[in-house]
């Protein structure tokens, strides 16, 4: 059987491997709001917690929440260089006559990539969104397929896009648990585009129209991201705020107007932050602790996380966290970097709400053949007496 050596490091900038015991204390959370809504879903978009949901998972038509996924296919498109802010798009008969909400594009003219891309977030044009498909794909329904590919490599299940409006379609929907994961992507991925989603106004060919998420002007911590509104679909919206470190994105589907839409997020927002923090515990690369390496060109190891590690907790909590790493007893050269050598767990009362790979920092590589022969001897007598 396999001998683990156990850890405790206190969760600050400097980490010490000696024992943490905090003093839980008892934090009092009551129930979350009733939402009136046929979906709803909760997030901290950077630990991943859902925090409070109803039917997050469910196959909803998403009307112009679809217009998400565009952006950020646009906005991917940016950021690997394959299109730019300022490149000028042809507007297709096809684009010109769309239906539904409009940035009001003209036949025959072009339009950058900047002023669509507004059209997209802030008016909702389905002529801005299928221009800028158009553009990117070539057509509306590769476009689609690009959305398809996306939409799974975020992990959306429930989800599938047969355009890029979210014009009506029985083979156009999503969930609110995979609409809260597109705008976690959104706000993650593209920050230098996110500001955009918290413009209020925008006028393209001297037609001024407002941004339709009214939350924008009620709460000065809402910052996006995209309201949608079929007959079928209901008044939908996303929306996401941040207060002091901590942030939280909120969907709802299913609303009754959107009147209703904006307030039964803003109860949902107001909850989070009234009664939860996000916290990051670790940084990506940061060293925990080191271990002895058998046979090897270093007979030190640093340990560590790969990637950063956020929590989501009741407020007030963290001091009452609690972290051990269990790291290999014995561990062998050679050693690559990030290869798991233990578990971190982060524990917060008997509850653990952290459980990662412990990895080693930097690889260590075999040592010549007398220190790898020195060292088998030594490790034969250490397991023989332990």
């Amino acid at each position: 059987m396999a001998m683990i050596s156990t850890y405790r490091v206190f969760l600050s900038v400097v980490l010490l491997a000696v024992a943490v015991t905090a003093q839980a204390q008892s934090v009092l959370i009551p129930s979350p709001p009733e939402i009136r809504a046929t979906s709803y879903v909760l997030m901290d978009p950077l630990s991943g917690t859902i925090l409070m949901e109803e039917n997050s998972h469910e196959r909803l038509p998403p009307a112009s929440l679809t217009k998400m996924m565009t952006a950020y296919i646009v906005e991917r498109e940016l950021d690997e260089g394959r299109i730019q802010m300022t490149d000028m798009v042809p507007i297709s008969v096809n684009a010109w006559q769309t239906g539904g909400s409009r940035t009001f594009v003209k036949e025959g003219t072009e339009a950058s990539v900047s002023d669509l891309l507004r059209g997209v977030i802030i008016q909702s044009g389905n002529d801005a969104s299928v221009a800028l498909a158009e553009f990117i794909a070539g057509s509306e329904s590769a476009f689609a397929d690009i959305m398809n590919q996306q939409a799974q490599l975020l992990g959306m299940k429930d989800t599938n896009f047969s355009n890029a409006t979210g014009l009506p379609s029985p083979d156009n929907y999503s969930s609110a648990y995979d609409l809260a994961l597109l705008a976690r992507a959104i706000i993650n991925d593209y920050p230098e585009n996110y500001d955009i989603y918290a413009e209020k106004h925008f006028t393209y060919n001297n037609i001024r129209q407002p941004n339709r998420n009214s939350l924008l002007w009620r709460d000065p911590t809402v910052d996006g991201l995209k309201t949608g509104h079929t007959e079928e679909a209901g008044f939908c919206l996303v929306a996401s705020a941040k207060r002091e470190d901590t942030r939280f994105i909120a969907v709802v589907m299913g609303t009754e107007s959107s009147a209703a839409r904006a307030q039964e997020v803003q109860k949902m927002l107001n909850y989070g932050f009234r009664y939860y923090d996000s916290e990051q515990l670790f940084s990506a690369g940061q060293q925990l602790l080191e271990s002895h390496v058998w046979g090897g060109k270093s007979e030190r190891v640093q340990i560590g996380v790969m990637d950063d590690v956020f929590v989501t907790i009741p407020r007030g909590s963290k001091g009452d966290l609690e972290s051990v790493v269990d790291v290999d007893n014995i561990i062998k050269a050679p050693v690559e970097t990030g290869q798991e050598l233990g578990r971190v767990r982060v524990m917060l009362g008997e509850t653990v709400i952290v459980d990662e790979p412990a990895v080693a920092l930097l690889g260590v590589p075999e040592g010549g053949f007398f220190k790898r022969l020195w060292d088998a001897v030594k490790l034969f007598f250490v397991q023989l007496f332990s």
